[in-house]
């Protein structure tokens, strides 16, 4: 994760923020936490390095809970969120403490801990960081179904192994995961006929677009609107 464009745009984190509530211990991490076990059908949202308090992220737990979703989001980051300060003089020694073959172990029981309150069927989305988790889990029969957003670290290989439905969402600029390379990502799938894809560039858009969104911007938040619907559209289809 060499670009800038990771730690583009900070959001104000706010712990608070959101509809739902944070849950101090749910399959051993903290996690926000929407919607109803009663709908029996969960989705996993895994976050970019600002973590799960960014209230763009619950903004979007809360409208794909909405849609008959159980949502969480769990703090993968362990509370330490990368900062400013932490983008320009550690950024290394940042990812190194929080990798994300870590956050795809600490996934597992997550998933465990769904399945025991009677969720039924399971999808992940990944934004940036959190995509390398998801990719993880679409490997295994972990979930369902799962979606990309402007993934970053990703890789050919990555996309070779999944074994579930997926879509990538990927921006026109995007320097850690270009246009050129999520055209790739489109070809490897598309020579895997058993397993469904769908792979899309949104033009006019910056990587980190559908999440690190200035909501007053009414061009960038309608850009941010199209893939959070593309992404619910994938799930409606395919978490039942």
């Amino acid at each position: 994760m060499a670009s800038s464009q990771c730690c583009a745009n900070p959001p104000s984190l706010n712990p608070v923020y959101g509809k739902g509530h944070v849950a101090e211990d749910f399959g051993g991490l903290k996690a926000y936490i929407t919607g109803s076990p009663e709908y029996k059908l969960a989705i996993i949202l895994a976050s970019d390095v600002f973590g799960f308090e960014a209230p763009n992220l619950r903004y979007l737990a809360d409208k794909v809970s909405a849609s008959g979703f159980y949502v969480v989001v769990p703090d993968f980051l362990h509370g330490d969120p990368i900062t400013p300060e932490i983008a320009k003089n550690s950024r290394d020694e940042w990812l190194k403490k929080h990798g994300t073959d870590k956050a795809f172990e600490e996934a597992k029981p997550i998933i465990e801990a769904l399945k025991n309150i009677g969720i039924s069927a399971i999808g992940a989305a990944g934004f940036c960081w959190g995509a390398k988790v998801v990719v993880e889990l679409a490997k295994y029969d972990y979930i369902t179904a799962a979606v990309l957003l402007h993934p970053s670290r990703v890789t050919h290989d990555d996309i070779g192994d999944v074994k579930c439905p997926i879509s990538i969402l990927g921006a026109e600029t995007d320097h850690i995961t270009p246009p050129e390379m999520i055209k790739q990502f489109g070809e490897i799938l598309s020579s895997k006929p058993e397993v469904d894809s769908h792979v899309k560039i949104f033009p006019g858009v910056v990587h980190g677009w559908s999440l690190r969104y200035d909501v007053k911007d009414k061009t960038a938040a309608e850009k941010a609107e199209e893939a959070h619907k593309d992404m619910l559209n994938w799930f409606v289809k395919y978490i039942k």
